[in-house]
């Protein structure tokens, strides 16, 4: 684990921590410590929160995902990697990528999400953390590469506020939608792991859609969700940021009635309902996904151990290699520990 005590997050040069001396033009950090970071609370859900991620959840598993695998893109970390198509929600056809080991019987499963910024390759999510394991990588609907859909906005600012003017229309529960059925895509294309098999992975925004899919989905029994966004809206609708929590920010002052649509996509109150082990990478710094929302996922949920902590998030900074390489074990042994097979 990177303690906050060890390094202070990092700035222009090195460790600052001051709004003067940001780049951006405001504190990364946005004032709190680590004592106050692990105490962010999650809003309270709305009465019917369960009932409208139970519709939507009944929808997606009805959808035929009819998956098809492409050729062969690539070969390495013992895994097969093959393009592939499926099916989703309102029959919109995906694409992304689907891994199986070269040689062994399967063990273990994942799907993948991914950031706002797309996904044109799915080199940084492998190796996967278990030996034996299948993964597929879906591009979410709207996004780069394998994602677009027509109407549906590829650039981020663009693409959070898609449909955002009613909770049956917001893009991000489609896009979760889509999460929904990449796993029942992957069951379908590896039977062995029918049931409850699956581990999910999510940076960013796949990190915050992670929250939100897992606590209806049974076929999930792990997680690991890394500076995972739409933590407490009512929080970062008040902290600045250079990520697409801006452009919902801004679009905030102009329309408060949408704060009725968001406290439907708070990754943090979804976090409350999840009851699988989910290990969290939070940033102590981060200008993109302000670090006390993604404590506030990590602080929602129901059995939290430690969080893992990075110096920063969406910044560059000298020791990111060594956080990350840290990180991959951490995955690892808490996958090895959480995973059947």
């Amino acid at each position: 684990m990177v303690h906050a005590d060890d390094t202070p997050p990092p700035g222009p040069g090195g460790a600052s921590r001051g709004p003067g001396e940001s780049p951006y033009g405001f504190d990364p950090t946005y004032g709190y410590e680590l004592p106050a970071l692990l105490a962010v609370p999650a809003p309270p859900a709305p009465d019917d929160f369960g009932a409208f991620w139970g519709r939507l959840r009944e929808r997606a598993r009805a959808v035929a995902t009819e998956p098809e695998p492409g050729p062969v893109e690539d070969e390495r970390d013992g895994l097969v990697i093959r393009s592939v198509t499926y099916t989703s929600l309102g029959g919109v056809r995906l694409g992304g990528w689907f891994a199986m080991p070269t040689e062994g019987p399967v063990r273990h499963g994942f799907v993948i999400g991914h950031g706002y910024g797309g996904r044109d390759r799915p080199g940084p999510d492998l190796p996967l953390p278990l030996g034996q394991s299948a993964a597929i990588l879906p591009c979410v609907r709207g996004l780069p590469a394998r994602g677009l859909v027509d109407g549906v906005p590829a650039d981020a600012d663009a693409h959070v506020l898609h449909g955002i003017g009613s909770r049956e229309t917001s893009v991000l529960g489609e896009c979760v939608a889509d999460l929904w059925c990449a796993a029942s895509a992957l069951v379908e294309l590896v039977p062995a792991l029918a049931g409850p098999r699956l581990g999910y992975l999510g940076e960013s925004f796949g990190g915050g859609l992670g929250a939100l899919a897992l606590p209806w989905d049974e076929r999930f029994v792990a997680a690991q969700l890394t500076v995972p966004t739409f933590g407490n809206h009512p929080l970062r609708l008040t902290l600045p940021s250079v990520g697409s929590g801006e452009s919902v920010r801004k679009y905030h002052a102009e329309h408060p009635e949408v704060t009725d649509v968001l406290t439907y996509f708070d990754a943090a109150t979804a976090a409350t309902l999840i009851r699988v082990p989910v290990l969290v990478a939070a940033a102590l710094y981060d200008p993109a996904v302000p670090p006390p929302g993604q404590f506030a996922v990590h602080n929602a949920l129901p059995a939290a151990g430690d969080p893992f902590l990075l110096r920063a998030g969406h910044h560059p900074y000298a020791e990111e290699p060594t956080d990350r390489t840290a990180l991959a074990q951490a995955r690892t042994d808490f996958f090895a520990s959480n995973m059947p097979g």
